[in-house]
Formats: C-alpha cells, sequence, structure tokens
C-alpha cells in the first residue's frame, strides 16, 4: 500500500487550541461500560463539519495486543472511528443520548509503513470530517450521517477509516427490530467446535469468535461477556464482532497465511442476530478475501478484507 496522500499534521494550523491526551472522555459519550475501553481523551470542532480528536491507544490491550513488529491490531483504528461516529452526533449534532446509533458500512485502511510503533502507547491524532447529514423531513432531527477519520502519528498519516451511520429514535427502535428473534449472547448455545486461539491468531479462547460446524465456519463468540465486544449490552451481534469473525475465518481457511488485514470493508444489509448461528462465507483471490455472513437464508453483511 502506498503511502495516503493528505497533508502534515493538522495540529499545527491551530496552536491555539492544543488537544489533550490527559484523560479520556466520559464512556457513555461512546457506548462503553468500562473507562478502559474509552479510546478518546479529546474532540475539538473546526467549523464546517470538520473535527480534531485526540485518541491513545494502549501498549497492551487484551483483544488488541501488539503483534509482529510491535505494531497494533488494524481493528482498533475501527474502533476510534466508532468511538467519534457515537461522540459527534450526540454532542455536536443534538442527537439524544438514548437514540440507537446503527453503522451501516465501514472502511479502513491502514499503511504498514507509517503506522505507530514503539514501547509505549500511541498518541493518534485524528482528523475527522462529518458529511452526508440526513435530517428528518418532520422535526429536522439528524436521522444519519457520513464520516471519514484520517489517523496521524509523529506527523504522519498512517489510515483512514470511512462509514456510515443510521440514528434511530428510541420509540421507533422496537418497531424496526420486530418480535421473536435472539436477544442476547447466550441465546446461541455453546460453541459446536471452537478452533484455538492460534488457529485464528488470538492470544485466548475466549478471543475466538467463530466454530466449525460440517465444513462451515459460523459466528460463534467464544465469550459472551468479553470485555470489549460485549462490552455494554446488544440486541443483536455487533460490527466489531462480524469483522473479527470474518478476519478469523480467513486465518483458518488460509491456514494462516492471511492473518493481518491492511484493509476492511463491510456493508451490513440487516441485523445479524445471535441465534440461528450465522455462516461466514469466505472466497479468496490471491491479496483479498471478500466474505458474506450469511443467516436464515439471508446475507447480513458483506465485505472485503485486504492483506
Amino acid at each position: 500500500m502506498k503511502m495516503l496522500d493528505f497533508p502534515a499534521s493538522p495540529a499545527a494550523r491551530h496552536p491555539a487550541r492544543p488537544l489533550s491526551w490527559s484523560r479520556t472522555v466520559p464512556r457513555e459519550l461512546v457506548h462503553r461500560a468500562a473507562v478502559a475501553e474509552v479510546l478518546l481523551t479529546d474532540v475539538r470542532a473546526r467549523g464546517g463539519g470538520r473535527f480534531e480528536a485526540a485518541a491513545q491507544w494502549p501498549r497492551s490491550h487484551p483483544t488488541f495486543p501488539r503483534g509482529r513488529g510491535e505494531r497494533h491490531d488494524p481493528l482498533i483504528a475501527v474502533e476510534t472511528a466508532r468511538q467519534l461516529g457515537i461522540y459527534l452526533p450526540l454532542c455536536h449534532y443534538g442527537v439524544p443520548r438514548d437514540t440507537h446509533l446503527l453503522i451501516t458500512d465501514v472502511s479502513c485502511r491502514v499503511d504498514p509503513a507509517a503506522e505507530p510503533r514503539g514501547d509505549g502507547p500511541a498518541t493518534v491524532l485524528c482528523r475527522a470530517e462529518v458529511h452526508g447529514l440526513r435530517t428528518s423531513a418532520e422535526n429536522h432531527r439528524p436521522t444519519g450521517m457520513r464520516l471519514r477519520v484520517d489517523c496521524y502519528a509523529r506527523g504522519a498519516l498512517f489510515a483512514r477509516i470511512e462509514g456510515g451511520t443510521r440514528f434511530v429514535d428510541r420509540l421507533a427502535y422496537p418497531t424496526l427490530r420486530g418480535a421473536g428473534t435472539a436477544r442476547t449472547p447466550g441465546d446461541a448455545g455453546p460453541p459446536p467446535d471452537p478452533p484455538s486461539p492460534e488457529e485464528v491468531g488470538v492470544a485466548l479462547p475466549s478471543d475466538v469468535v467463530v466454530a466449525r460446524a460440517d465444513g462451515t465456519v459460523l459466528v460463534c463468540p467464544g465469550d459472551p461477556g468479553h470485555p470489549f465486544f460485549f462490552d455494554h449490552p446488544s440486541d443483536h451481534l455487533p460490527g466489531m464482532v462480524l469483522l473479527e469473525a470474518a478476519r478469523q475465518a480467513a486465518v483458518l481457511r488460509s491456514a494462516g497465511r492471511l492473518s493481518r488485514p491492511v484493509a476492511y470493508r463491510m456493508r451490513a444489509l440487516r441485523f445479524t442476530e445471535f441465534a440461528p448461528l450465522a455462516v461466514v462465507e469466505i472466497t479468496e483471490y490471491e491479496h483479498l478475501c471478500v466474505f458474506h455472513i450469511r443467516q436464515g437464508g439471508h446475507i447480513t453483511a458483506a465485505g472485503v478484507l485486504g492483506y
């Protein structure tokens, strides 16, 4: 991957209002129950839908440990953008805190030559831009938006994340979800045949989110109380679980050859429920893996992993 083409660190253009990396933003503003899972430390509006944010990636994270060459797992970049995609609507666009924020699509590309490495925590500067803001014709409240986030470390751009979010009022959400579906991780039952952590490139059995059954790979988190994937209650499988399930399925299918993507892309077509267990379908094309999440005869999510 070539170096991303973007100007040098934007912080230098605003010396009067420096960002702070001293403490995290309130956890409820990024939909996290544990303070330890909050990555954002400061956010500043720059006008015209543009924002700057500070984030710190811990040196040691149980779900996203540093890998070979002291590099962070690329999904931590996606999580940083996810937190911004919650914080900005709640704090800058008047979206009520009890609104359901649903990811419609997400993409991420990381430049391995520029991404942060080293012995300490990574200090990350984000430049974010909100566009495609949609509002209700009835009350003019925001109903969705698109967000692009560029991540810098030591003045160099190393990642770009883009995605869309839909805002659903708490009163409308039950109608959207309907009835008769599995609402908790425990509804799926125990994993039928979970691979070992080594087989899918994770540290602990609790980090495994797939299982095997009759030659297929299933989305089946091994730990319904996982401190990252299920930090807070959800009535469906979160998008981060689906991305990690696709990655782990690709590791299995390639016998470990494809383990660390530098690019992710996924579109959520409908809710993926906890049960019946969804199937992960992988098709490999040299340095690309196309994946589909299929459940009950429907494709619920689809995307591509790049290596």
